[in-house]
């Protein structure tokens, strides 16, 4: 079974077109036996896992469609979907990982992550982040009614776009990139949207995905596709309108 990676989508009712490249994507790989992994970031904003609006009803089709051709789903929450859980992902069996998550394939030890725990460097957002992943806040912020966490949820963005104006983007750290590395051979993430691959030795690659993007009426995204006895690493791009 092929291993498909995919991350930073950002969906929203906003974008359509990022909507319907990723129905797309899920139509071309289920006719062949197919693993899927999100890696965070899979909606521009999740509020919760009853949300109702219309826009995602396709989506949900799509998922369903394709699991039920004998694939498989798998998701890592990111810094904007960090609220989505397994009563969602049920809707058409999927099955939510916990970060990070490692496995072996093909004699190799893989480590999957959504990407922004490496970047350690961005102080004021890992304890930004420390602070919201807490059980106490996660659990007040699952209780709040649905308009209440739509306010919320504007409010957060608009500052993380305020702070993201004040500063120059952070990459990974070294330091934690060698260490996520230390038990396995591949890291894959994504978070950056500096879609590159990286041989740090003749057996350790770090795997970074494309973020979707619209220009006028295409889209575009760089994907990972690996294929059983395959043992190269590229990264592909698909393309969408």
């Amino acid at each position: 079974m092929r291993q498909l990676f995919i991350s930073d989508l950002h969906l929203s009712e906003h974008q359509p077109l990022l909507t319907s490249g990723f129905v797309r994507l899920l139509q071309h790989f289920q006719t062949e036996p197919t693993e899927l992994y999100i890696l965070g970031d899979w909606f521009e904003t999740w509020l919760d896992d009853a949300d109702p609006s219309g826009w995602l009803l396709p989506i949900v089709k799509a998922l369903r469609d394709f699991t039920h051709q004998g694939n498989h789903i798998y998701f890592l929450v990111g810094n904007r979907d960090f609220l989505l859980g397994q009563r969602f992902l049920d809707r058409f069996d999927g099955k939510l990982l916990h970060e990070p998550y490692c496995y072996q394939w093909q004699g190799l030890n893989f480590r999957l992550e959504h990407g922004d725990s490496l970047c350690t460097d961005d102080v004021d957002y890992q304890r930004y982040k420390k602070t919201i992943r807490h059980p106490i806040s996660l659990a007040t912020l699952k209780a709040l009614p649905f308009k209440a966490k739509k306010m919320l949820a504007n409010h957060l963005r608009n500052k993380s776009k305020q702070n993201q104006a004040r500063k120059a983007p952070i990459d990974v750290n070294a330091e934690a990139v060698a260490q996520a590395l230390h038990e396995c051979d591949i890291l894959i993430h994504g978070h950056t949207h500096r879609p590159a691959i990286y041989a740090l030795d003749e057996k350790k690659y770090r795997i970074v995905l494309g973020d979707w993007r619209e220009q006028g009426k295409l889209g575009s995204a760089k994907i990972l596709l690996l294929n059983d006895g395959q043992l190269s690493f590229e990264l592909q791009d698909w393309d969408f309108s």
